[in-house]
């Protein structure tokens, strides 16, 4: 047995897998790094469903077709100064590379999201050289990621970071309204509240109805409550309900993905309806759709608007919630479902990525493949000296030529969709990895369409959350894993061996790492 395998062998199985930020949708090109401005937005979706957006918020993306103004404002440490951050083109998605050279060599928070309604209602965080209070921004910089193959920052909010607004135009009383938010199930916490939407004007819990905001976290307020969440749920002021009362609504759903369309609409004096979704794709859920709960009919609304804490906070105390926002709006009237249905659409063809774009599987680039397993971080994937199999195994610097050269892959379009990646040896001209009986080789391409496919995958974030993944072309279900230390594709779950779901989120994520050759 050649000393490499028997090494192999000798070593405990396990799973690693390599991906990149790939998105082709109509209008927006992911690798390419192309911006073009909506047809059409959420807030152009509530309009022509008669209920206007009354308030726009968002640090990723425009929310009308048309707008091209500030997005976000956000302030460097270094000398306190203000930078306001717009969109790449009208209705496009924002400019990430201005905050970064603004913010070059210090930190920066996001101090203000602005109003794309033209109402007003601009978010200001609430602390000292804020709104008052006892919260502060949050930092500008703590999750970066992808829309429309461009990247964008989140406003990552951690406990002691809120916003508020006074609100104009916002509906009060008992007027109908809706409201939406992308958010994140992978930042979440039960502390009280991460909300959006309709709050008091005196930062003072004053009673049944006199809030509306969508609440998105794992907090069970009365009790019973069925999985560990988050959940999509209304805040209506001393509660935070599931459904039409305080009883655990059946209907609900845990939204655990990296992003998350929440809504909520309520018509002040009969209905309330929930709705949750994944942001990336597919459609809504209808969570819960009918009365609204006992002593909340009619609504008392005061049009104050508030993001990342509850109603009563934050002018004495601190915010205690955790939660990510990417955007969101506020509606006048109560939308059609069709209508919600739409903007869930224009969300999931925005093209939100985890992770900001990568340049790695720039055709002709060259790359090394990282484990990222914790047996295996000095791990790469190569091909064996001794056959033609892919393997994980060290590299250090110490290692022999031969050895680098084995682990280093050059970038090529996609043998069968140009739009995905192949990888040809960096010592072994003409050579492809190619997956065959499911486990990876090194092989000459022969021209035919099976190599080309067999050959072709696809990069996505990361399976574990960081990282890459390498999703196959021809089987969409299995992605390149290291399994006993031999390369394969592999299911989460299935029948063979290396389809173990034993840590195979982390075998099937690799690192795109610096050429060893």
């Amino acid at each position: 047995m050649p000393a490499l395998h028997l090494y192999h062998r000798m070593r405990r199985g396990l799973v690693v897998s390599l991906a990149a930020v790939l998105l082709a949708f109509t209008g927006l090109v992911a690798f390419g790094g192309i911006s073009h401005a909506a047809a059409q937005a959420p807030c152009d979706i509530y309009a022509a469903g008669g209920t206007p957006c009354v308030a726009a918020h968002s640090t990723t993306r425009a929310l009308f077709a048309s707008y091209n103004g500030p997005l976000y404002q956000v302030q460097r440490a270094s000398d306190s100064a203000l930078q306001n951050i717009g969109v790449l083109s009208a209705g496009g998605v924002a400019d990430a590379a201005a905050q970064d050279a603004f913010c070059a060599g210090t930190t920066c928070t996001i101090t203000r999201l602005y109003d794309q309604s033209g109402g007003g209602n601009t978010l200001v965080y609430q602390g000292p050289g804020g709104t008052g209070g006892a919260d502060t921004a949050a930092t500008a910089t703590t999750e970066a990621l992808t829309v429309g193959g461009q990247k964008a920052y989140a406003l990552y909010i951690n406990p002691g970071n809120s916003y508020w607004a006074n609100g104009s135009g916002v509906p009060t009383g008992s007027s109908p309204e809706g409201e939406y938010m992308v958010t994140s199930g992978t930042h979440v916490n039960k502390g009280c509240c991460f909300d959006y939407g309709n709050t008091e004007t005196d930062h003072k819990a004053d009673g049944n109805g006199a809030m509306d905001a969508i609440n998105f976290s794992t907090e069970c307020w009365f009790g019973g409550c069925s999985g560990t969440g988050p959940w999509v749920q209304a805040d209506l002021e001393n509660g935070l309900f599931a459904g039409g009362s305080s009883a655990w609504n059946p209907g609900q759903v845990s939204e655990t993905g990296h992003f998350v369309t929440a809504m909520l609409k309520n018509n002040g004096t009969t209905q309330l309806a929930l709705r949750g979704a994944n942001a990336q794709s597919g459609s809504l859920t209808k969570l819960y759709d009918g009365a609204l709960p006992s002593g909340y009919d009619p609504m008392h609304k005061q049009g104050a608007i508030i993001l990342g804490s509850g109603g009563d906070c934050c002018q004495t105390n601190h915010n205690a919630s955790a939660g990510t926002f990417y955007e969101g709006a506020m509606v006048k009237g109560y939308p059609s479902d069709a209508t919600d249905a739409a903007v869930q659409a224009n969300i999931a063809a925005a093209g939100y990525t985890a992770g900001a774009p990568s340049t790695a599987f720039t055709p002709g680039a060259k790359l090394s493949l990282r484990a990222t397993t914790s047996c295996c971080t000095n791990d790469y994937l190569q091909h064996d000296s001794s056959d033609d199999k892919v393997v994980v195994a060290p590299v250090t610097s110490g290692s022999t030529a031969a050895a680098k050269a084995d682990a280093t892959w050059i970038v090529r379009p996609g043998l069968a969709d140009s739009n995905c990646v192949s990888f040809e040896s960096a010592d072994t001209s003409g050579s492809y990895l190619r997956h065959y009986a499911f486990q990876l080789h090194l092989q000459p391409n022969n021209g035919t369409s099976q190599f080309a496919a067999d050959a072709t995958f696809c990069p996505q974030p990361g399976n574990s959350g960081t990282g890459y993944s390498l999703q196959s072309f021809n089987y969409p279900t299995k992605y390149i894993r290291h399994y006993d230390f031999t390369g394969y594709i592999a299911s989460n779950g299935g029948s063979n061996a290396w389809d173990s779901a034993s840590l195979w989120a982390q075998d099937t994520t690799w690192l795109a790492a610096a050429p060893w050759s």
